[in-house]
């Protein structure tokens, strides 16, 4: 399998993704809004482009896909809920089926609803799996809940799914929100040492060259997988002093959801 992350550049700070098979040439183009580039690296590669995965129903991410099936005739592929939001779906896909790209690539369909209620990531069975997260997990932050979404419903796609992959995947999200989401993670936890160091390491990056974290990595940065730190706990409940001492990982979550949506 081999990746190649897209910097749309654009002002929603999307990234787009192809997923190819080494020996067809044949690619998946993941939430392809930047049509131009995901063709022109494609055509570099000497890729085809022939079918395309929407992790959602946001225009942010479905917005390239006429223009796309114009240019390649790509069968586009999303949530099997979907078929009324994202025109000309061909393949809806539901928890577990297998989207194959050429000869030698399989990606395992995961249903992850939160940011919406019909929103799938992809996870490789490769040597390091990957996840293909959309706008479910950014680094170091969650996707918000705004338009077709539920809090409670993020939780326990992070809880029950993303929780559980191996610490090894690597993470490749919808968008590069990982400088303002670091400044969050330190805003409610100040005394994480691992936060920090990573500010210092991508603030100001070039997304075009972004970094590559891993669930490992997450699990030590982004506050929606800290819900039992104590400074977490205790700065939750200077802003909801009605919160109990020890308050379950769900309430955390959530209530750090919403100081998220307005910070």
């Amino acid at each position: 399998m081999i990746v190649k992350q897209i910097w749309t550049g654009n002002n929603y700070r999307n990234f787009n993704y192809l997923i190819a098979c080494g020996e067809t040439g044949e690619a998946l183009a993941v939430d392809p809004l930047d049509v131009d580039k995901c063709e022109q690296a494609a055509t570099d590669a000497g890729w085809r482009i022939t079918q395309i995965l929407n992790t959602h129903e946001h225009h942010d991410h479905v917005g390239g896909n006429a223009e796309m099936v114009r240019r390649t005739g790509a069968k586009i592929i999303a949530h099997k809920n979907a078929g009324g939001k994202i025109p000309g779906m061909a393949r809806g896909v539901g928890a577990g089926d297998v989207i194959k790209v050429g000869r030698t690539v399989e990606l395992e369909v995961m249903d992850t609803p939160g940011h919406t209620m019909c929103h799938v990531c992809l996870r490789s069975h490769t040597d390091q799996p990957a996840l293909f997260c959309g706008d479910t997990l950014f680094n170091a932050g969650a996707g918000n809940c705004h338009n077709g979404g539920h809090p409670d419903a993020l939780y326990k796609t992070f809880a029950e799914q993303l929780d559980k992959l191996p610490e090894s995947t690597l993470v490749y999200p919808g968008h590069d929100y990982i400088e303002n989401n670091l400044r969050f993670t330190l805003d409610r936890e100040p005394d994480n040492p691992s936060a920090q160091a990573m500010l210092g390491r991508v603030a100001g990056q070039d997304p075009a060259h972004a970094y590559v974290s891993t669930l490992a990595v997450e699990r030590t940065i982004n506050t929606f997988f800290r819900l039992a730190s104590p400074t977490v706990i205790a700065k939750l409940r200077e802003v909801f002093p009605d919160l109990p001492e020890n308050p379950d990982r769900r309430t955390v979550f959530v209530k750090l959801r919403e100081l998220r949506n307005s910070w």
